[in-house]
């Protein structure tokens, strides 16, 4: 039985992810799943349906909120540098049973995101191939990025950089068109903000603002990414805080500018918010078909970037669900395989892009519905893990600490409460995101107790080449590690 077991042993994959980055690329890969261009032109014409041109006070509000969250990321990742993210660092400072809960709705916006970018870069491509099919357009996007993602992830950080480049270059230049062609001032937006409803325009009220602040955040997200590539960072919890707080400050700027530019620029407002692609609108409006069909082809592109990027970090996510024995010992056996040459977790970056193919066929409605409060209720949860981390000491080896602790993480509670209170006010999109989010919340907290508790096969762990024993929160082997690194499972026996 001994040499039966040991010939599987032998021929195991490799199981680790191999250090190979520091700032720079890992930053490019977060910008990129971030995809600032694609934010713009993709989720924040549903801030102008919401808001109208209060999406100004809307993004400048939820970029403030999302610094705080993002000190709270920073604090977090450099105590738990571990590629599951948001889960890891909850279920260490809340527990596991919450960090169960947190990987539940990780796990569903994971899926979503790519879809959802992939989904509207058939707008951009129709601008250059008129007549194409959105699904196929984003189902071939996918599935192309899906196999450029088990490359080397020193190789996509530069493949991804450049494409970066391309899609800063053309928010400059949507910036530039604004702010040329200015027709509104900045303290109309602040202060006289309009939404279109019934065909006329109407002051926006703050309950509005409120709606539209879910949204929001799903264009600002992406900033703490970084920590889904810690494994591969070198000197991990010392430089990932930098890196998410780069991130932040790149994704906010870069958003926020070419926004307030084209609400500024718009020659008409009605028929800005009331086109279904105002951005296309606005630069043909302001610069004509030539440079609308130039910047169309560079957000496709900066879309195919994002898809790339996100499909990346999900493998990473299935990587370390897998290590920490979410599923059947036999998927745990797959997400946790790494190609022998380019070090990547090929089969969970695959499985990342099978999910992302089939949430193409959900609704982009019912995707972003999904993906709007189930973000907030995910910072909150960080929000509360970094208070109890500091009081319990469960965070106290962090490399990194925010400043004006513990008035960052209170702060960004109370606004991340008035989001859910402003979502559960609105009755079309926000209250059923909530519920819809309730229901996979407690889903997976009926899975956790009657499943994982009962097989105790569920073990939060980090990466082997890290010595604090502070990762942590189980024994130190759990049951699954034997059937992920090739053993037969006794239960087979």
């Amino acid at each position: 039985m001994a040499a039966l077991m040991a010939a599987p042993m032998a021929q195991t994959p490799p199981r680790t992810l191999k250090r190979s980055m520091r700032v720079t690329g890992a930053l490019l890969l977060t910008l990129s799943a971030v995809t600032p261009a694609s934010s713009v032109f993709v989720i924040v014409p549903l801030v102008f349906a919401q808001a109208g041109t209060g999406a100004f006070v809307s993004m400048a509000a939820v970029g403030l909120v999302s610094l705080l969250v993002a000190y709270v990321y920073a604090e977090l990742s450099s105590a738990f540098p571990i590629a599951g993210g948001e889960y890891s660092m909850v279920g260490k400072t809340l527990g596991p049973a919450i960090g169960f809960a947190t990987l539940a709705l990780t796990a569903v916006g994971n899926m979503l995101s790519p879809a959802v970018f992939a989904l509207g870069a058939a707008t951009y491509i129709g601008a250059l191939v008129p007549g194409l099919d959105a699904r196929a357009v984003a189902i071939a996007i996918i599935v192309s990025t899906t196999l450029m993602g088990v490359l080397h992830i020193r190789t996509n950080a530069w493949v991804t950089g450049g494409f970066l480049m391309l899609e800063l270059l053309t928010l400059a230049v949507l910036s530039v068109l604004g702010f040329w062609h200015a027709h509104q001032a900045l303290p109309a937006l602040l202060f006289h903000p309009l939404a279109l409803s019934a065909g006329a325009l109407h002051p926006t009220t703050l309950s509005m603002i409120g709606f539209s602040a879910a949204t929001s955040i799903f264009a600002y997200t992406g900033f703490g990414s970084a920590v889904y590539f810690a494994e591969e960072m070198h000197e991990a919890p010392r430089l990932v805080a930098r890196t998410i707080m780069l991130a932040l400050v790149v994704t906010v700027v870069t958003e926020l500018i070419p926004v307030t530019a084209v609400l500024m620029g718009a020659p008409d407002v009605k028929a800005l918010l009331g086109s279904a692609d105002p951005f296309s609108y606005f630069v043909l409006a302001t610069a004509g078909r030539a440079l609308n069909v130039a910047i169309s082809l560079g957000i496709a592109l900066a879309i195919i970037n994002a898809v790339l990027a996100t499909v990346m970090q999900n493998g990473r996510f299935f990587y370390s669900t897998g290590r920490d024995g979410t599923w059947h010992w036999s998927i745990n056996d797959a997400f946790t395989r790494t190609h022998a040459r380019t070090n990547s977790p090929w089969a969970a970056t695959l499985a990342s892009g099978a999910t992302a193919v089939a949430m193409c066929f959900v609704s982009m409605k019912y995707l972003l519905v999904l993906t709007g409060t189930g973000l907030v209720f995910v910072y909150m949860a960080l929000c509360l893990g970094v208070l109890i981390g500091r009081q319990t000491g469960a965070s106290a080896h962090a490399a990194y600490r925010m400043p004006l602790f513990p008035l960052v993480p209170i702060v960004a509670l109370l606004a991340l409460g008035f989001v859910v209170y402003a979502s559960w006010l609105d009755p079309d999109t926000g209250f059923w995101s909530l519920i819809m989010n309730a229901i996979v919340i407690a889903l997976s907290l009926a899975y956790y107790k009657f499943v994982l508790v009962r097989r105790k096969a569920w073990a939060l762990s980090g990466p082997e080449d890290e010595t604090a024993q502070s990762y942590a929160v189980g024994p130190a082997a759990p049951p699954y590690k034997a059937a992920a690194r090739g053993d037969i499972p006794a239960e087979m026996l």
